[in-house]
């Protein structure tokens, strides 16, 4: 069958011929009657996506044929929907057929990840072991356990892979289970890595992986983990014993859950009780879980509870088993200690952590400064001072929180980056021939916006410098404002600042800020943080927009600020972004000024920032790092981070000032400053 276009291009000549001196007239009808039939084609393929939803075959198989009938350019996805939704179903000659229909493209990768864990479950290593090197994504972390499975029994060492990948395993999959239950069988992990997964998960709250890790022992642990997880108090006062391995593991993962709930209440009854009765390296690991549930919530006896932890430690005949987020928790705790021991104890920390999180530009920021604060006066500290001075030129380069940072404590704040030669004609054709990227747009247009991500995820996945730039671009012309910022900020060496900082609605967007006294350039560095600059975007909770405003909240702000408003206008351009920054000002002001405070008040809603500001008077960069969630820890470093580079742009500056936007210090909020507004949403 010919395709939509084909049709289309014959009814115009058609037309044109059968109508004479009205052929213009003609020519319109027959592009209209085409676009007509290529919108009920985009229907039906939107169509097909929802009844793939609610795994409706029979509707969902009439959709792709029709679309394959079609030819429609996107029909391939509603392939993929049809047979996934029986994939349990089908053979491998199904499979072979469909990626002979559509080879190289996403959804026969997408397909090939799905078919291998159906391959798995089904226990067919022969066609696992064809289909898994085909595997291009590779990203998937229980086609990874099987795969290491097969490596296992051809002889491989995978231990370390398989341990890694089961530890971040949030509940167990068949995969990475059978794969821990088959080199355990084969005795290539032992107890201790058994009890310590069930340890993590009790910390995690994660009863079934708890349960499934404790299978592997012949544990039949249902009632006892039940009862330790829902009331560790009452466990550990009637049952909990030290008499056994098993008593006193079980005694650790109770506290570990005691800890969850009320840290102290966990330090008093590991302090006046179990202590003394646990192993060393059970003790050692029980106060770090204690020590960082209280961290996590800011509480002042975090840092002294490490501190009994490392003690506890010190006493062990092996190394405690810290994971790196316990390790930075630590590190964390040691900058809102006042002592002058915290930076030492900040090095210790870090130290202990894996290669990995050591080379993060957080920890390398972090140890360069305590480095320097513990140097010696005069010369016997200059070598210290050279070595601080190594680490900030290691990550200064780098366009994050602290990569500026670094640079900055160098005495040269970072440069911006030159930009890039402007892409050729043939860079831009190039770009424009991709279809994988022509697949992504046409999708996002349809709404259908996470398969367009994937399609062009998938697309850029191995492009070099300049292909990236011309992808960005092409991302940017069609104004999809994130995949134009993800793309860019791919590249290495050649750096487009439009691209990665672009500045849709700049009027609007100053018209917003400085109607309400805003710093246009906070403004933008908040908004591409929120929303990327996908004006319909809508966030799981309900948040809309560009600034991501949630319908109370817009309908306060709209009251307090006198604006119009009706349930529909948060959607509107003009609209959110006056009650974006009219709200970001109200929380500003309430935060003294602080951007760092008031962007995690936006972020998590001003109380929060309310009770984190309690405690010592710290560095803005310190506080930051010390907030509890790991969304609004990371969303407050980049809003200001974007915030500077934006200045920068706005200003027309050659170099990025981060450190002036880190201040005031943080702390409790002084006896003669205005009330807190307490009706903030």
């Amino acid at each position: 069958m010919k395709s939509v276009v084909d049709v289309a291009r014959a009814v115009v000549v058609a037309g044109v011929t059968s109508c004479g001196l009205a052929g213009s007239v003609c020519v319109a009808q027959a592009q209209n009657a085409a676009t007509s039939e290529t919108r009920a084609l985009d229907d039906r393929l939107v169509q097909a996506r929802e009844a793939f939803r609610k795994k409706d075959r029979a509707r969902l198989l009439v959709h792709r044929d029709t679309l394959v009938a079609a030819r429609h350019p996107l029909a391939m996805w509603a392939d993929y929907w049809e047979l996934n939704n029986r994939l349990a179903e089908s053979n491998q000659g199904e499979l072979d057929a469909f990626y002979a229909r559509w080879p190289g493209t996403y959804v026969e990768d997408r397909l090939r990840n799905d078919w291998l864990l159906e391959l798995g479950k089904r226990r067919d290593w022969r066609n696992f072991a064809t289909e898994y090197p085909r595997f291009k994504y590779n990203d998937d972390r229980e086609v990874s356990c099987y795969a290491l499975l097969l490596r296992h029994h051809v002889g491989e060492d995978v231990r370390a892979s398989a341990r890694a990948n089961w530890f971040l395993q949030r509940d167990g999959d068949d995969g990475c289970t059978l794969l821990v239950t088959t080199l355990y069988t084969a005795r290539l992990f032992g107890a201790s890595d058994v009890w310590l997964k069930a340890r993590e998960a009790a910390e995690a709250r994660r009863l079934n992986a708890a349960r499934q890790a404790l299978t592997l022992l012949g544990e039949d642990a249902g009632p006892t983990l039940t009862e330790l997880f829902e009331q560790p108090q009452r466990y550990l006062a009637r049952r909990a014993d030290t008499d056994s391995r098993q008593g006193a593991e079980y005694a650790v993962m109770a506290l570990a859950r005691l800890a969850a709930n009320d840290p102290a209440a966990a330090a008093a009854e590991l302090q006046d009780r179990w202590q003394a009765r646990l192993p060393p390296e059970a003790a050692a690991w029980a106060w770090g879980s204690v020590a960082r549930q209280a961290a996590m919530k800011l509480l002042p006896e975090a840092d002294a509870w490490f501190q009994r932890a490392s003690g506890a430690a010190a006493t062990a005949t092996r190394d405690i088993d810290w994971n790196d987020d316990t390790l930075a928790w630590r590190a964390r705790s040691a900058l809102r200690a006042t002592d002058a021991g915290r930076w030492q104890r900040l090095l210790d920390a870090v130290a202990a952590m894996s290669t990995a999180a050591q080379a993060d530009a957080t920890w390398v920021y972090w140890k360069a400064r305590a480095v320097q604060a513990t140097a010696r006066a005069g010369a016997e500290g200059d070598g210290q001072r050279t070595a601080a001075s190594v680490l900030f030129e290691r990550i200064a380069g780098q366009m994050n929180f602290y990569g500026k940072l670094a640079a900055e404590e160098l005495g040269r704040p970072q440069a911006l980056p030159a930009r890039p030669a402007a892409l050729t004609a043939e860079e831009r054709v190039q770009a424009l021939r991709q279809p994988g990227l022509t697949r992504a747009l046409a999708l996002i247009g349809l709404g259908l916006r996470s398969e367009g991500v994937r399609e062009w995820n998938f697309a850029i996945r191995e492009l070099g410098d300049r292909p990236l730039l011309a992808a960005a671009q092409r991302a940017c012309d069609n104004e999809v404002w994130d995949r134009c910022i993800n793309t860019s900020e791919r590249t290495r060496q050649e750096i487009d600042l439009a691209q990665r900082f672009p500045m849709p609605f700049r009027a609007d967007v100053v018209a917003a800020a400085q109607g309400v006294g805003l710093d246009p350039a906070y403004v933008y560095g908040l908004i591409r943080q929120e929303s990327r600059f996908v004006v319909d975007a809508r966030s799981g909770v309900g948040a809309s927009g560009l600034m991501q405003v949630m319908p109370s909240t817009a309908r306060w702000t709209a009251k307090r600020l006198g604006i119009p408003y009706t349930q529909e206008s948060i959607t509107d351009k003009t609209t959110n972004l006056k009650l974006g920054a009219g709200y970001l000002k109200l929380v500003l002001d309430d935060f003294g000024g602080s951007q760092a405070m008031a962007a995690a008040g936006y972020n998590a809603g001003p109380n929060r920032p309310r009770r984190w500001r309690e405690g010592p008077v710290m560095e803005v960069a310190a506080w930051a790092e010390n907030i509890p969630f790991n969304e609004t820890r990371d969303y407050v470093k980049k809003v200001l981070s974007n915030a500077s580079y934006y200045a920068a742009v706005l200003g027309g500056k050659s170099v990025v000032d981060l450190k002036s936007r880190l201040s005031p210090l943080v702390g409790p909020r002084l006896a003669d400053a205005p009330p807190e507004n307490r009706q903030l949403p």
